[in-house]
């Protein structure tokens, strides 16, 4: 029998999704993704990318405290035995996606700990092949795979992770560790520009690195840049390797400038990525309509609709803009309410 909503992806909007769907009695199905070292070495493993971050202080409803008896109480023993010790200044990225994806379950979610690797859109109800060969059919669809952040590749670099290594500084930026400190932000996009200049705010210093001599930033961003005086451009330079240590974390970068070949260590406590982010949608290349950059495209006006009837996107999969936890369980509760308000028109209650 074909599943009613079949949800890919476990990060805010797809648990988000599975709560509303849950709730409308629509049993719904969660493919959260396999747990191999694969997917978490580049950022796309079961839980989405908060499941690899720290602190998280701009979610609704999660204050700074000592959550230690709501998380023993709330999240089955058999997951939270094994969840690192909770650190009382809040909810921790880890802890917020367990709490959501407790939420789901409670309401009769079903949990699969596999992936999504083909499907076929053109088949009346949908088809879906698991990564272990399974073929899966459903009414409606809502992909909630989100966008996995780019890094250089650096050993250093993932060393330090979470650590003074991050690559959102809207998300990281006001954290203590980061205020009145040196920090160093690599890129030279727009990107990159609005990370500078957002940490400019709490940093004492930003020094924007670029491998070129010019920016690549839009005039107006670019300008915003060169004009900030707590922000320093460094040209022609490239990142060898992100200096830290087991206790403090990130203290610094080593940079190599690629014309004159001399290199130098830069201070800092925070090293920021502003590379840009790859969408999870390698496995639908072809059978739904994207933007140049591979985001999933929604079809229609303040809805999660894709281009085909049934099928709805949720989350940074389809938003290349905000990438945030709260926009993201924003638009998997649209999904939701897209898919219910779908199978009641097809006859699917």
């Amino acid at each position: 029998m074909a599943e009613k909503v079949l949800i890919i992806g476990s990060g805010p909007a797809g648990w988000t999704a599975a709560i509303y769907a849950a709730r409308a009695e629509l049993q719904p199905l969660v493919y959260e993704g396999a747990p191999l070292q694969e997917h978490y070495d580049v950022g796309r493993g079961p839980l989405g990318q908060l499941a690899m971050t720290t602190e998280v202080e701009n979610f609704p409803g999660f204050p700074s405290g000592d959550m230690t008896a709501y998380l023993d109480g709330s999240i089955d023993n058999s997951i939270r035995q094994y969840m690192a010790p909770h650190m009382k200044h809040g909810v921790s990225g880890p802890e917020l996606m367990e709490l959501m994806r407790q939420q789901a379950k409670n309401f009769g979610t079903r949990i699969v700990g596999d992936d999504i690797v083909e499907v076929d859109f053109e088949s009346r109800p949908f088809r879906l092949k698991s990564r272990e060969g399974e073929w899966i059919e459903a009414h409606s669809v809502i992909v909630a795979t989100g966008a996995r952040a780019n890094y250089l590749g650096l050993p250093s670099e993932a060393m330090y992770k979470n650590r003074g290594v991050s690559a959102c500084a809207v998300c990281d930026g006001a954290l203590p560790r980061f205020r009145d400190q040196p920090c160093i932000v690599v890129g030279g996009g727009d990107s990159a520009v609005e990370e500078a200049d957002y940490m400019a705010k709490f940093s004492s210093k930003v020094y924007l690195v670029h491998r070129r001599d010019e920016l690549r930033a839009s005039k107006i961003m670019a300008e915003r840049a060169e004009k900030n005086p707590k922000i320093e451009i460094v040209w022609n330079s490239v990142v060898d390797e992100v200096i830290g240590d087991d206790d403090n974390g990130v203290s610094g970068a080593k940079l190599t400038n690629v014309v004159d070949n001399t290199s130098k260590v830069y201070e800092a406590s925070g090293f920021f990525l502003g590379i840009g982010h790859t969408p999870n949608t390698d496995f639908l290349v072809g059978k739904l309509d994207m933007t140049d950059k591979n985001y999933l495209k929604w079809t229609v006006p303040f809805r999660t609709n894709t281009s085909v009837e049934g099928v709805f996107a949720a989350g940074d999969v389809a938003d290349d803009n905000y990438r945030q936890a709260v926009t993201a369980a924003g638009t998997g509760c649209m999904a939701a309410l897209d898919a219910e308000r779908y199978l009641a028109a097809q006859g699917h209650h």
